[in-house]
């Protein structure tokens, strides 16, 4: 068992008792010492008559020190006994517990007690003296960490040494009167731990730490006090993730511990340079759960802390590769049930999404969070990009209190040519299990459609957005919209309806909505897709919209030209039916006069009407009315008449798309057979 290494400084008090008692057998049935009971213990000396030494032979049925950690069963211990100068004795041997072997040698004379304890490279050198009885000095050089998993267990019963050695002095001092204490300085190298419930973990920890463990009895608390310097390796707690640079990153702790009761730690610091610089106090249960934390927080190079520290948390919220710089002092505290209050004051911070989907530059002011009294508090930035679209400087007036945040005053952002209003808004952080929690009422006043189609590549639409969205609501990273937005456009309009949003700002971003359409000029939307021309107005609805990071994958599309005013025509160009038929699967049909159909430019049409329901990748398609397996697109109307139909129900998505590109592109030539 590996808390038997911790064992050695309890043998050789007993050890020094029988063999001065020079008795060839000898069985006791328990020996008590400060800090441990041996129990079952039987010595066998043989010392054959002249000879220079002795074989001596020492078992223990249990070795229990419960401050130590340490409970030992079925100790042997074997080694040939010598004299030694000053009246002493030497015994160097061999250790067997279990299946592990160990090299154990003890030597002592009326002055002096010393041991050696080791295996492989590990070597373990206790020292004790008679003018000092209650000291006991340890040296370790390259000893597995997992020998001192006995100790570990007193303060941090849920952990598991599992890789690493350390090195350094350790003095064990155990008086009559007073507390057993444990004090001194140790360097690890390659620490590797998890706690049973894996979460806690790290791997690779390297440091030197200074340290002083009082244990005392109940109801005094036991103390300990920690400090020192880590560098590089890695760690998890909960989601946060850290990963240690080479340069130092220093740790002080001071802790207190009652039985029952867990750990209180009036002091803790972590500096780790202009990176991150935190001090502060924490409570602990007995279960290691969080009580209380209270932490001064700053950062004068926000830059490298997102790899450092925060890649855990961001990478649960698909903003792993968030870039940030500038500089940042906050306090925040919690207990059991989560945030309780927090101040964050920015200087020039930048927060840029790499992906492009946000961005906002030049954060300063103070964001104020209160989970009781009144705090107020502003924040403003000098400009921002929501995925590509920018925006322009904003400052937000804010008041908190009991949990939430919310704007004291609409706010005007200036977009797109525009304004974003948000009329309201409120915040509630994560608390209590529950994930964070927004509503906010937004307005929307003539935003420039043709710079929305601009940056994200659009053809030259042009138009404006004009809309009012009085709730927004957003849970478990779902946005739902209530109310709607109309785009005035094409001397139409488009409504929008039924928006919501899900991960808006994580992995594979979902955006669902229903689009209401009303006589749109179709001259004028045939021409910017350069897909032909066509006179007349469009209507139609788009149901059940649905993207997933900005690519269609469902919709239920129908869309119909309107009966035209009389002694208005409606005309189709060549282009246009050609467009139409390469993207249908269509062919066009005409009467007799057929043959003179190449002679024309455009054609009459009465009605045009166009469906598709996509799911799985495939469109559905329908039109005007069914004839059969195919269904009409184009209703042609006048001499020569021409009528298109199509004649595949069933098309395949990214076919579909391919030729639509095609067509925008003007690979499609206009061609009358």
């Amino acid at each position: 068992m590996k808390p038997l290494r911790h064992a050695v400084a309890l043998l050789l008090a007993l050890f020094a008792g029988v063999a001065h008692a020079r008795t060839l057998d000898a069985d006791i049935a328990r020996v008590r010492l400060p800090i441990a009971t041996l129990e079952g213990v039987h010595v066998h000396l043989d010392w054959p008559a002249n000879a220079t030494e002795g074989a001596l032979h020492l078992t223990a049925a249990r070795v229990d020190a419960p401050d130590l950690g340490v409970h030992a069963r079925n100790l042997a211990w074997t080694c040939p006994l010598r004299r030694a100068p000053r009246a002493g004795w030497q015994c160097d041997g061999t250790l067997r517990s279990g299946r592990d072997t160990f090299a154990l040698s003890i030597a002592f004379d009326a002055a002096d007690t010393r041991a050696r304890f080791g295996r492989g490279r590990g070597v373990l050198a206790v020292e004790r003296n008679a003018a000092t009885p209650d000291l006991t000095r340890v040296d370790l050089a390259q000893v597995p960490i997992a020998w001192a998993q006995g100790l570990l267990s007193q303060a941090w019963a849920d952990a598991r040494l599992q890789g690493g050695t350390l090195d350094g002095r350790v003095d064990v001092r155990s008086p009559k009167r007073g507390p057993l204490q444990i004090a001194g300085h140790l360097q690890t190298n390659g620490l590797k731990l998890e706690t049973t419930d894996a979460s806690i973990a790290g791997d690779h920890l390297a440091g030197a730490f200074d340290f002083d463990y009082r244990i005392n009895d109940a109801p005094t608390p036991s103390l300990l006090t920690l400090d020192g310097t880590l560098r590089g390796g890695e760690f998890l707690v909960g989601t946060t993730y850290v990963a240690l640079p080479a340069t130092p990153v220093a740790l002080s702790i001071a802790a207190e511990h009652r039985v029952g009761d867990g750990w209180r730690l009036p002091r803790l610091s972590w500096d780790d340079g202009n990176v991150l610089q935190v001090t502060g106090s924490a409570t602990f249960a007995e279960d290691a759960a969080l009580r209380a934390l209270d932490l001064q927080v700053r950062s004068r190079d926000l830059a490298p802390v997102r790899d450092r520290y925060l890649s855990g948390v961001l990478g649960n919220a698909g903003l792993g590769e968030l870039a940030l710089s500038g500089a940042l002092d906050a306090h925040v505290r919690l207990d059991e049930s989560g945030l309780r209050d927090f101040v964050a004051t920015p200087h020039a911070v930048d927060i840029v999404d790499p992906g492009g989907r946000f961005a906002f530059h030049g954060l300063d002011g103070e964001l104020r969070f209160s989970g009781d009294a009144a705090e107020t508090s502003a924040l403003r930035w000098h400009d921002g990009a929501l995925y590509g679209l920018k925006f322009d400087a904003a400052s937000l007036p804010l008041r908190s209190e009991r949990g939430a945040i919310a704007l004291t005053a609409p706010v005007d952002v200036p977009f797109l040519g525009g304004s974003l209003r948000f009329e309201d808004m409120t915040l509630r952080p994560p608390a209590n299990g529950q994930g964070a929690d927004a509503v906010f009422g937004l307005r929307v006043d003539h935003l420039d459609i043709g710079q929305l189609a601009t940056t994200f590549g659009w053809p030259a639409f042009r138009g404006e957005l004009t809309g009012r969205l009085p709730r927004a609501h957003y849970a478990n990273e779902r946005l739902d919209f209530e109310g709607g937005l109309s785009m005035a456009m094409f001397d139409g309009r488009v409504d929008v309806s039924s928006l919501s949003m899900e991960r808006p700002f994580g992995v594979a971003p979902t955006l669902a909505a229903d689009l209401r359409i009303d006589d749109l000029d179709l001259l004028a939307l045939t021409e910017v897709f350069d897909f032909g021309s066509i006179t007349g107005r469009l209507d139609g609805t788009i149901d059940a919209l649905r993207l997933v990071d900005w690519s269609v994958t469902a919709f239920d599309a129908r869309l119909h030209t309107d009966t035209p005013p009389r002694g208005v025509r409606q005309r189709i160009s060549q282009r246009a039916v050609q467009s139409i038929s390469s993207v249908g699967d269509s062919s066009f049909v005409t009467t007799l006069q057929g043959k003179l159909i190449g002679l024309f430019d455009d054609f009459g049409y009465r009605r045009i009407g166009i469906g598709c329901r996509l799911a799985n990748e495939v469109c559905e398609m329908t039109g005007l009315r069914s004839a059969g397996d195919t269904f009409t697109i184009v209703d042609g109307a006048g001499i020569p008449r021409l009528t298109v139909n199509g004649i595949h129900r069933r098309v395949d998505w990214p076919t579909l798309v391919e030729r639509l590109a095609a067509v925008g592109s003007g690979e499609v030539k206009p061609v009358v057979e």
